[in-house]
């Protein structure tokens, strides 16, 4: 079990150093309903990767293992496909980084998230986990590894969920941070908020790249084993 909590820990670093959803989820708590909307918020995105992850194990299942205790070919099959996507949107995002981190934008959503409803707080929590492009690679690769480990689904279904705890705690510390100081916490989430949205795109541009290349390494390794 050891052994496969060290294999995810890079992919779990990857999906917690997520800009966007720092970005929103402080936006969030910024509204009138700031204690409640945070929380669906935070629920939605530990359903959202909690939920891809426990697909991708249960598409896996025995499978992912081989009968000496190696990844499948199909894992680094996986793994190749996923190293490739993600150093080739890691290129795009670098060469698409605004030079000046002041002329940095948000998405246009971003200025209607306080009129969002709970429902609507809560689908946007589940897309910036499960369907972001890079949290759901890496929920994918980190899925995979786990599934290839070969230890029983018991233990297979508790470094899912220390996987996605530590991949959770970009989101969940400005929740904390909220929850336990209110208003005096403002001041230190806008600061946070500020440097995310000036640097969010040349963080995304790296860990895809680094992790990218990390999974094309990982598939090239289990296809030529």
């Amino acid at each position: 079990m050891g052994k496969a909590l060290g294999d995810v820990l890079g992919y779990a670093a990857g999906v917690m150093i997520s800009p966007l959803p720092v970005i929103a989820i402080i936006l969030v708590l910024a509204t009138p309903r700031g204690r409640l909307s945070g929380s669906v918020f935070a629920i939605g995105w530990l359903v959202g990767l909690s939920a891809l992850g426990a697909v991708m194990l249960a598409v896996g299942g025995s499978g992912g293992a081989s009968s000496h205790g190696q990844p499948a070919t199909w894992v680094g099959a996986l793994k190749l496909a996923l190293g490739v996507l993600l150093a080739l949107f890691g290129a795009r995002q670098w060469h698409r980084r605004p030079r000046d981190v002041s002329q940095a934008k948000l998405p246009k959503w971003m200025a209607a998230i306080d009129r969002f409803s709970p429902v609507k707080m809560f689908g946007l929590a589940l897309a910036l986990s499960a369907a972001n492009l890079k949290n759901a690679a890496f929920t994918i690769a980190a899925s995979s590894s786990i599934s290839s480990s070969g230890i029983p689904v018991g233990q297979q279904i508790g470094v899912l969920a220390l996987f996605v705890v530590i991949a959770s705690l970009g989101i969940l510390a400005p929740l904390a941070v909220f929850l336990v100081a209110g208003e005096r916490a403002k001041s230190t989430l806008g600061s946070w908020k500020n440097w995310a949205a000036q640097h969010n795109t040349a963080i995304m541009a790296v860990l895809c790249f680094v992790i990218g290349l990390k999974l094309l390494g990982d598939g090239i390794a289990v296809l030529t084993a």
